[in-house]
C-alpha cells in the first residue's frame, strides 16, 4: 500500500501546510512527534504536561519565521519546549535571570512530575537522579541518551556554543554518579545502576508517561 501524502511529508512541508490552515498537517506533525514531547516535558513537571505539549506546538508556528532550516525541525521543536519550560518555572523563581534558572534543579522547585513507566530500580533511581541535576544538564542528558540527539543539535536546543556541549555531557554524567550515590537505597542498587550507567541510561529511551499506559 503507498503511503499517504501527508505520512510522506517532511516536517516542514507539514508545518508550512498547517501554517496555511492545512488542519490535517498539523496533526500529522503533532503525531509525529507528541510521544517525545511529551517524554521531554514528563521528568520535568506534573500537570501541566499535557498544556507544555500544546503550547509549545503552537508556540512552533508562531515562531516558523525565526526558523531557517539550519537544524532540523526536532531540534527546532526542542529549542521551543525548553522555552516553554523556562516561562512555566519563572512563576516558581521570581526575579531570576535566565542563567540562574538553568542552575536550579527540578528537586527545588517542589515539582512532581509525571512518571515514566519503568520496569527496573535502576532506571527508577536514575530518574530521580536526573531531576536533582541543573535543569540544562538535565535536558542535555536526556536528549541525548533518550532522543539520540547530536552534539550540535543539543547546543542549538540550549543556545550555546557547539564545542561546550561535550563537556556539558560529561559534567552532567559526573554529577549525575554522584547523585546515584547518594540516593541509592542500597550498596546493591548502587553497584547494579553504576556498572552499566550509560546502558541503564540509554534503556529509558522510548518509555510511556504511566498516564498513557493501556
Amino acid at each position: 500500500m503507498a503511503s499517504s501524502p501527508t505520512a510522506a511529508a517532511s516536517d516542514l512541508q507539514l508545518l508550512e501546510q498547517w501554517r496555511a490552515g492545512d488542519d490535517g498537517a498539523g496533526e500529522a506533525l503533532f503525531e509525529r512527534h507528541f510521544e517525545a514531547l511529551y517524554r521531554f516535558f514528563c521528568n520535568k513537571v506534573g500537570r501541566e504536561v499535557d498544556d507544555l505539549v500544546q503550547e509549545t506546538f503552537l508556540g512552533c508556528v508562531k515562531a516558523k519565521e525565526r526558523f531557517r532550516g539550519d537544524s532540523s525541525f526536532r531540534t527546532f521543536l526542542f529549542a521551543v519546549a525548553r522555552n516553554q519550560l523556562f516561562k512555566l518555572r519563572d512563576r516558581h523563581t521570581k526575579n531570576a535571570k535566565q542563567d540562574d534558572f538553568q542552575e536550579t534543579r527540578v528537586a527545588d522547585l517542589d515539582a512532581s512530575p509525571t512518571q515514566l513507566a519503568v520496569e527496573h530500580e535502576e532506571q527508577a533511581l536514575l530518574l530521580r537522579a536526573l531531576r536533582r541535576l541543573p535543569i540544562d544538564l538535565q535536558i542535555a542528558l536526556e536528549l541525548f541518551y533518550w532522543e539520540g540527539m547530536q552534539s550540535k543539535d543539543i547546543a542549538v536546543v540550549l543556545e550555546i556554543p557547539h564545542g561546550t556541549v561535550r563537556s556539558r555531557l560529561r559534567r552532567g554524567r559526573t554529577m549525575l554518579r554522584e547523585i546515584v550515590e547518594q540516593l541509592a537505597e542500597s550498596p546493591k542498587l548502587q553497584e547494579s545502576t553504576l556498572a552499566d550507567f550509560e546502558g541503564w541510561l540509554r534503556s529509558i529511551q522510548g518509555k510511556v508517561p504511566r498516564a498513557a499506559e493501556s
